[in-house]
């Protein structure tokens, strides 16, 4: 059996970690750029445009994190296509899930953390191997 050591030292397990942490990061952004613009007018901005607005600038900033931090690459057309099409799936992923869970009866404050449980190793799966390719 593996000890936290070895495990850690394991590449895969060190991008994971990494992903990790650049989603945490990304998701502070997201809410930061959706926090200021209803703090900066005086009336609040439509909450689909602040969060819109909150979510794009977050993916811009992730991809570039999860290329130059998670992954230690290079930016590349492939890549962002590549990093475009994941955040799609996972998206896609998140409202199928959530919503599955909560019809079967897993009460709705439950289900995200389910939805999370798989969402996020399913998308650093399809990450690895969008990047893992030259």
């Amino acid at each position: 059996m593996k000890g936290v050591s070895e495990i850690l030292k394991n590449e895969k397990a060190q991008q994971f970690t990494r992903f990790c942490i650049v989603g945490v990061i990304a998701a502070g952004i997201h809410y930061l750029v959706y926090y200021l613009m209803q703090m900066i007018h005086s009336g609040g901005v439509w909450l689909s445009v602040a969060y819109t607005v909150g979510y794009i600038v977050s993916l811009v900033c992730n991809f570039f994190m999860t290329t130059f931090f998670t992954f230690r690459s290079k930016v590349s057309l492939g890549k962002a296509t590549g990093f475009g099409v994941s955040h799609v799936i996972n998206y896609t992923l998140h409202i199928v899930l959530s919503n599955l869970f909560i019809t079967v009866g897993v009460h709705r404050l439950i289900a995200p953390v389910l939805v999370l449980m798989i969402a996020v190793p399913t998308n650093f799966t399809i990450l690895h191997f969008v990047y893992r390719k030259k």
